[in-house]
Parts: structure tokens; sequence; C-alpha cells
């Protein structure tokens, strides 16, 4: 029972200028190589402060007794020559410890409620086939159709040997 009271607890509010901060710290705290070691985007300052100043009303935030404990930022695409308008939800987080308490259910609720009622017909993710726990919250958020995409990476850093020749 305490654990009901405490998911009814959770807020769900606009992300303001003042929470950038706090869900910048939080995504680094999240999204690092060893979250994904072949993450194809990055988590940084210019990626939030572009969806929020683009999409303010689709860069939400979780609170649990007035401390932010999640995130969800999202977009829309219009296509040409289609009359379909995605949603892309870009980026969605929780507080590690407080993974599996509803705060990502309610997000997501909420950013689906919002790009509903902006006309969106079809809402697209993605994630590493390897997110297993992320794609299981997908998937009890009504996601389907799972397709594997393949990412190629090449490590800079790392010293490169001498190149094999195509022998003919």
């Amino acid at each position: 029972m305490h654990e009901k009271n405490k998911l009814s607890e959770i807020e769900i509010r606009e992300m303001t200028i003042d929470d950038l901060g706090k869900v910048f710290h939080l995504g680094e705290e999240l999204f690092t190589s060893e979250f994904s070691s072949s993450m194809y985007r990055t988590w940084d300052e210019y990626e939030i402060t572009t969806l929020f100043n683009s999409d303010t009303e689709l860069c939400l935030v979780a609170e649990l007794e007035g401390e932010l404990v999640g995130f969800a930022l999202g977009t829309t695409v219009e296509k040409n020559h289609s009359s379909w308008k995605y949603g892309y939800l870009v980026w969605i987080g929780v507080r590690p410890g407080l993974q599996k308490g509803g705060a990502g259910h309610f997000l997501f609720k909420e950013i689906r409620s919002r790009m509903v009622s902006q006309g969106v017909r079809m809402i697209v993710i993605d994630t590493d086939a390897d997110n297993e726990a992320g794609i299981r919250f997908f998937e009890k958020q009504g996601f389907g159709n799972t397709q594997k995409h393949v990412y190629m990476t090449l490590n800079l850093s790392k010293p490169q040997g001498k190149r094999r020749k195509n022998k003919k």
C-alpha cells in the first residue's frame, strides 16, 4: 500500500529553464558508454536545449517529493508528401533506484497524450538492441514491431593495426 501512495505522489510537469541543469546531470548519469558502448547519439547539452527551445511542451520532468527523478524529451516530425505526423520520443530516463517505480510510465503517458493532441498518429522510439530493460518498458507501453538496425562504430582512440590488402 505504501508503494501505491508513492506512485500517486509523482508529479509530471513541463520542464522549465531551471530544470535544464538537473535533467542534463541525470542524463549524464544514465546515458554513459557503460549503458551503451555503441550509442550512435550522444547525451549532450545541445540536444536538450534544442528540444527545449523547439518543443517545450514535449519536454517533461517527473518529480517525487519536490525532487526531479525523471524526464522525457520528445519532438514531432512531419514528412513531405505524407499526411502522417510522427512523434519521436528522443530520451526518457528515471533516476537509478527509482526505475520500475512508475515515473517512466507516467512520463510516457503524458508525452503520448500531448503528442495525440498535436495530431501525432505514430510514436517512434529507438534503443539499443541489447537494452533489454528498455525494450520491456516500451513493450509494456504498447510498442511493437521491433526492428533491429545495424549501427557501426569506429573507435578512433584505439590504435589501428595494419590493414590487410585483398589478395587476388
